[in-house]
Formats: structure tokens, sequence, C-alpha cells
């Protein structure tokens, strides 16, 4: 069922419960292929691929939310009417977030969970300076520093000349989401923090609990910002613990 919007990374024929996961901006889905071995047998995985990465790379980028949520909500609707959960990381849990409003609402009760991980919440403003704004020297210097991409990449001019502005892109949007509805979601929330963790810490992450109408933990793991990368057992294990009774 692979489109240019969803790759599965874990197939399952008659699956508990579907897994969409948001990678952090300029993301790969190779993160979540890493956690393949470790997601519960009967636990599909997806991963969203937006424009501007991999098979699109050379599609024209999203320059604002409401198109960016629209599609992608258009893109997962032949998903969504079974249950599932979302896992977002950084940019990819603010996308996450959104979708969860619009999944919610249209295919009520389908949504078990939403994880979200090394993100702020949508009250708690930006704290960083934007790096969207910075020159392309200081920005890929900023970017290298926040780890996440692989060293080696910075001596391959092309390439990040290709990649940069996907990256670029992703982190405006990042770094100028707020709060935007004018409730939460009807859906718990699992949110991930790492306390080494210098973008997005446990005190830029405590609001979550005020945008859910349902229970929301604040859970800690180990590892910086990227932990999705460096830590996947740990991830792993807790979306199992979560999704291993999608009926409660």
């Amino acid at each position: 069922m692979d489109d240019k919007w969803v790759m599965t990374l874990k197939a399952v024929e008659q699956p508990a419960c579907t897994l969409f996961c948001f990678p952090y901006a300029g993301g790969s889905p190779e993160t979540f292929r890493a956690w393949c071995d470790g997601i519960a047998d009967d636990i599909e995985v997806l991963c969203v691929v937006l424009p501007g990465r991999g098979r699109r790379l050379m599609e024209a980028r999203y320059d604002r939310w409401e198109p960016l949520v629209e599609d992608v909500f258009q893109a997962l609707s032949p998903y969504l009417n079974r249950r599932h959960a979302f896992y977002g990381h950084s940019f990819g849990g603010r996308l996450a977030y959104e979708l969860s409003h619009l999944a919610s609402a249209v295919y009520p009760g389908k949504t078990r969970r939403l994880f979200v991980s090394g993100c702020r919440s949508p009250d708690m403003p930006q704290t960083r300076p934007y790096m969207h704004r910075m020159t392309e020297k200081d920005f890929r210097d900023a970017v290298a520093k926040m780890g996440g991409t692989p060293a080696e990449l910075f001596d391959q001019e092309k390439l990040l000349r290709l990649l940069m502005p996907t990256v670029r892109s992703e982190i405006r949007l990042a770094e100028i989401w707020d709060h935007r509805h004018t409730s939460g979601v009807d859906v718990p929330i699992t949110a991930l923090y790492s306390p080494d963790d210098a973008i997005d810490s446990e005190g830029a992450m405590r609001g979550w609990q005020a945008f859910t109408t349902r229970h929301c933990e604040l859970v800690e793991v180990p590892g910086g910002h990227f932990f999705v990368d460096s830590h996947p057992e740990h991830v792993t294990s807790i979306v199992n613990t979560r999704l291993g009774n999608v009926d409660e």
C-alpha cells in the first residue's frame, strides 16, 4: 500500500494497531526502520514521507501549517478507519498533534494514543533564537551542533544544497508553531523527554497535560535531543507497553 506519502516499515497482515511515525526536521524514515525489530509483532509501522526528502526530494516544501496538515490528513485517510497511534519527534511531534485533532474528530475512537517526544507543548514559546532566520553558514553550523545529522554529510556540498532547504523549512515551521486550537485532543498522550535535551527540555514538555481531555504522562528516557536515534530500545519498550492493549 506504499504511496508517495506513506512508507511501510513493518507490515502486519492483521495489525492490532497501526503506528504512524513522523521524523524530526529533515529526518529520515530510517530512524523508525531501526525500531522495527523492537516493536511488538502485532503493531504495523508506517512512516510519513513529506515533500523535500527521500523519493520526494525535488517536490515543493510546505511553508504553512494549514495546507501541510490538511494534505497529510487526506493522504492518511485510507488508513485511519482502523485502530492507530501517532508517534512524532520534535517537528514530527507537532505534526502528529495537529493530525490527532483531525483524526479523533473524523474517526472517533480510532486514535488510541499520541506519542510526542523531544517536542515542547503548544503553549510553550520558542526560547532559542530562530534558526530559520540565520545566514546559511550559521544555519549549517547550528544544525551540525544540534546533532542528528551525520557529520560526514557536511563534507558533501552538493548534497547539502539539496537537503538544507528542507531542514530549514521544517525547522521554521517547528519554531513558529503555537497553540492553534480551542481545546486539546481527545486522545491519551505519552510525552517522552530526555534530561540531556538542550532543545526541548522536561520543562518545555510539562504543559502537554493541558492539551488532552484524557490521560497524559511525562516519561524520561536517556540520551540527548535525538534519543529516538541513539536509544531506540527504550522508546520501543514504551510504545509496546502503551499499545499492548489497544482496547483499553
